[in-house]
């Protein structure tokens, strides 16, 4: 059933006891990559997260617990990043999971060689997992585009192809760092254009997939081959200033409002963890266009996509200083998304351009179709015309200094065990001080 094997049997258990909670983000179904860092260590280290432990593949992979594939796999993932392992494909991930499932298994007979190298996730840093090349940004929700369209519909190219951006890769960090408000340029309440800090900071609350294969300049990937090429997922915040895009987005779309900064969770959830996961595609009306043939494929109507339940909350400055708990605000599914990760690789490449491990994909803005679903505070407040109220009484059409925002996602199926994406933070800081004139 969609590719599952022996890694996914809900049966199994770990010796790492916190893998084995009910809520668990890491079982030992799960096994994610990332990249952590000790306070004694000059660089990342490649490492697997399993309960509230991350397994070091260095201190493993020196140790001999691996061989063939898996070998060469836990050598690539040694750190400081990712993206050698990627490069070899998920075949041989897979025989890295496999492996690691194995040591990490009650029944494991390695127990003793295992245990040195687990570390507590309490002691250490989480790091970038990649070094992203490129990242670009789909808009693959039609309710997310109709709330925020001014005429209530798609633009007409929407039903015909999925639609995206070029991002900024250089600004993309891994989550739980301080996010700066963006100047920018905007417009009064005269309409007219002033310059200045962002008065309309937004979250957008997305799924991100991480390319493995890539593939040659002028070599397209079918659609049928994309999820080959796809190694691993993160959450994705693509922090928006909504008055900015106002002003630019006409006649070339987002620049300025969206490049300052984008937050990725720090564990990348294996192709292979998420097979379970996977739903039927996205149900069209029948007044829709079919895809055309290059983004037509029966599996992608029947598995392409995933349901998987995504939600944001917010801490404000004062609930954080009275100790009061987040506030969840949206709760969505990933599976309400018009177009596929599948279509949105063949549709990427389809002119021939070339992708490359560790280049990020965003989902665009995950909203469904109830109220509660609508994934950024541009849909929540209307634009900013309908504030939300917190607990404390507080307000907020958009977001300010001190707020905190939480991404959390976890994939369930009945017969499966539940997986987690682990959290995606990020709190609002002032913005800087405007450079002054140097001679």
């Amino acid at each position: 059933m969609l590719g599952t094997d022996v890694t996914h049997d809900p049966a199994r258990r770990s010796f790492v006891e916190a893998a084995n909670l009910a809520r668990a983000d890491f079982p030992l179904q799960n096994l994610p990559f990332g990249i952590f860092k000790r306070p004694s260590d000059e660089v990342g280290r490649g490492g697997v997260a399993i309960g509230d432990r991350i397994l070091d593949l260095a201190r493993a992979h020196e140790a001999g617990l691996f061989s063939g594939a898996a070998e060469a796999a836990a050598a690539a993932a040694k750190g400081p990043v990712l993206n050698p392992l990627m490069a070899l494909g998920n075949d041989v991930a897979s025989a890295l999971r496999a492996r690691l499932c194995n040591l990490l298994d009650t029944e494991s007979r390695e127990r003793d060689k295992v245990e040195p190298h687990l570390v507590p996730m309490s002691e250490v840093s989480m790091q970038m997992p990649v070094a992203v090349g490129n990242f670009t940004d789909f808009l693959t929700s039609s309710f997310h585009s109709e709330r925020l369209s001014p005429t209530g519909k798609v633009p007409p190219s929407f039903k015909t192809m999925p639609i995206a951006y070029h991002s900024r890769a250089s600004s993309v960090r891994v989550g739980g760092s301080t996010i700066a408000r963006p100047h920018g340029q905007w417009l009064d309440a005269d309409n007219i254009v002033r310059f200045g800090p962002t008065r309309a900071l937004d979250f957008e609350l997305e799924v991100g997939a991480f390319i493995g294969l890539g593939n040659d300049l002028s070599a397209p990937i079918a659609i049928e081959n994309a999820r080959k090429h796809i190694f691993g997922y993160c959450l994705l915040n693509d922090w928006s200033a909504r008055d900015v895009q106002r002003v630019e987005s006409v006649p070339l779309g987002p620049f300025l409002a969206k490049s300052f900064s984008t937050s990725i969770s720090p564990w990348i959830i294996t192709e292979a963890a998420m097979r379970p996961f996977r739903t039927p595609g996205f149900v069209r009306s029948a007044n829709d266009p079919a895809p055309l043939p290059y983004l037509a494929s029966q599996r992608e109507r029947e598995n392409g996509g995933f349901d998987l339940k995504l939600r944001a909350s917010i801490v404000t400055r004062r609930m954080r200083e009275a100790r009061q708990g987040a506030e969840r605000i949206t709760s969505t599914n990933f599976k309400h998304m018009y177009w596929t990760f599948a279509q949105m690789l063949a549709h990427h490449t389809s002119n021939g351009c070339n992708l490359m491990p560790g280049d990020l994909i965003g989902s665009g803005t995950a909203s469904g179709p109830s109220e509660e679903s609508r994934a950024c505070l541009a849909e929540i407040t209307s634009r900013g015309t309908n504030p939300i109220t917190l607990p404390n009484d507080e307000t907020r059409n958009w977001l300010e200094d001190g707020d905190e925002v939480i991404f959390r996602a976890r994939a369930e199926r009945e017969g499966f065990t539940p997986i987690g994406f682990g959290e995606c933070r990020g709190i609002i800081g002032p913005a800087v001080d405007w450079p002054a004139a140097t001679r």
